[in-house]
């Protein structure tokens, strides 16, 4: 089970009402994101789970490629705008806190340096060789879905009490395309939350159907290029304008798969690490009902 643990964070601080620790500092992240993983824990019953994280949010490499990528973000944070990818000071200071209950269970953590969680998701999931649960709240996730290879979604946009398991065939029902194609789909439709502008005309009907002719981006752009295609002309010409766009956006777009992220323990443990850690935290910040409720999915796994 691979968490995307900044989109979990951010579900549990919008989803729980503020709950201060003794010493005032808000812990309703903390609190909300225990409570998620016990909850899948107890669901699902992994041998083995990893807290995926953003050790780079917005890699340079990708603002290379296309300097609109999550522009708007730090555009919000230096004008001091509201933004809901913007990190709240109230969820901010929670972030070290869930790292280190995390830790204290033995729950691993894994991050790679010029590397968001998604690079870190789909690299396990490719080389995983056993089934992948991917818990996400991003879309953007759904081009990992491989049935062949037993990796799905559980899409918890809606909440994880009401989360959705993601297939090919959810995938296709819900979209006209196959999971593998969709990168492609999101990079032709666009997606304004992460910056990309998408293909000027081409919307999700359009992208599905494009891919159903041509099945991917390289097949869609030889055929806009080849005079003798059946390309009709309104979405030739979008594709045609587009050019410059579709050279770098799907090297954006697209998840990496093949990161080193060295060796680590993945395994899920039946109890907690360090129990005289946790139960100091566990006061400190005033979650010992999260805490005990972690540890009990453990136990009963």
């Amino acid at each position: 089970m691979l968490l995307d643990s900044a989109s979990m964070y951010f579900r549990a601080f919008f989803g729980v009402p503020e709950i201060l620790a003794p010493d005032g500092t808000p812990v309703n992240a903390v609190r909300g994101l225990l409570d998620f993983i016990a909850r899948l824990v107890a669901d699902y019953r992994p041998t083995h789970l990893v807290a995926c994280w953003d050790n780079d949010w917005r890699p340079q490499w990708r603002v290379d490629l296309l300097p609109s990528y999550k522009a708007h973000r730090v555009e919000a944070e230096r004008t001091g705008e509201p933004d809901v990818e913007e990190v709240p000071g109230p969820l901010e200071v929670q972030v070290p806190i869930i790292r280190e209950v995390l830790a204290a269970f033995g729950i691993c953590v894994l991050g790679a340096d010029g590397y968001e969680a998604d690079d870190v998701i789909g690299s396990l999931a490719t080389q995983a060789r056993q089934p992948v649960d991917v818990v996400t709240g991003d879309r953007d996730l759904f081009q990992l879905v491989d049935d062949e290879a037993d990796v799905r979604v559980l899409y918890i946009a809606r909440g994880v009490g009401k989360h959705e398991r993601v297939t090919n065939d959810w995938v296709r029902t819900k979209y006209g395309i196959d999971a593998r194609q969709y990168a492609d789909f999101a990079t032709l439709r666009g997606d304004a939350s992460d910056g990309l502008p998408g293909v000027a005309g081409v919307g999700e009907k359009t992208a599905a159907t494009l891919l159903g002719r041509f099945g991917d981006m390289a097949g869609i752009v030889a055929a806009a290029l080849d005079p003798d295609s059946d390309m009709g002309p309104g979405p030739r010409g979008r594709i045609k304008a587009a050019a410059a766009y579709l050279e770098v956006a799907p090297t954006v777009v697209a998840v990496a798969r093949d990161l080193d992220l060295g060796p680590a323990d993945t395994r899920l443990p039946d109890q907690p690490r360090d129990l005289p850690r946790l139960a100091d935290l566990g006061h400190r910040w005033g979650i010992e009902s999260p805490v005990q409720r972690l540890t009990d999915a453990l136990a009963g796994r």
